[in-house]
């Protein structure tokens, strides 16, 4: 079974997942949607740089977080989250979508990962 694997995604779920992530994306200043790699699923960039991104079944998300954050997220609930594989040793975590998750909490998590990412200019658009 695949880390990140949970119950599965249906593609009504996955849609409705992508579309929330959308909005809470796309609401930053000058993010973009934009695919990774050869992937299709949703990945988002801020001067074409990752800030979130989704595994290719749309069960994942993953974001830049700050020291600490990563392992208290994950030794705190590792049924929704864990160290994503690449990039989880640079500070990266990842979110399962396919179990109950706190969408305020996902909220604050990709902006904090855009403040990490952006410009310092843009970034301060938010305060």
């Amino acid at each position: 079974m695949d880390e990140a694997a949970g119950g599965g995604l249906s593609d009504e779920a996955a849609e409705e997942i992508a579309q929330r992530l959308r909005e809470i994306c796309l609401a930053l200043p000058e993010a973009v949607e934009k695919p990774f790699g050869g992937h299709t699923a949703p990945s988002f960039r801020v001067r074409d740089k990752l800030f979130a991104m989704t595994m290719r079944d749309g069960a994942a998300l993953t974001v830049k977080a700050g020291p600490g954050v990563q392992q208290a997220l994950v030794e705190g609930d590792p049924e929704r989250f864990y160290v994503p594989p690449y990039v989880g040793a640079k500070g990266w975590v990842a979110a399962r979508l396919d179990v109950p998750q706190d969408w305020d909490e996902l909220a604050e998590l990709i902006e904090d990962s855009y403040r990490l990412i952006a410009p310092k200019r843009l970034a301060k658009l938010l305060d």
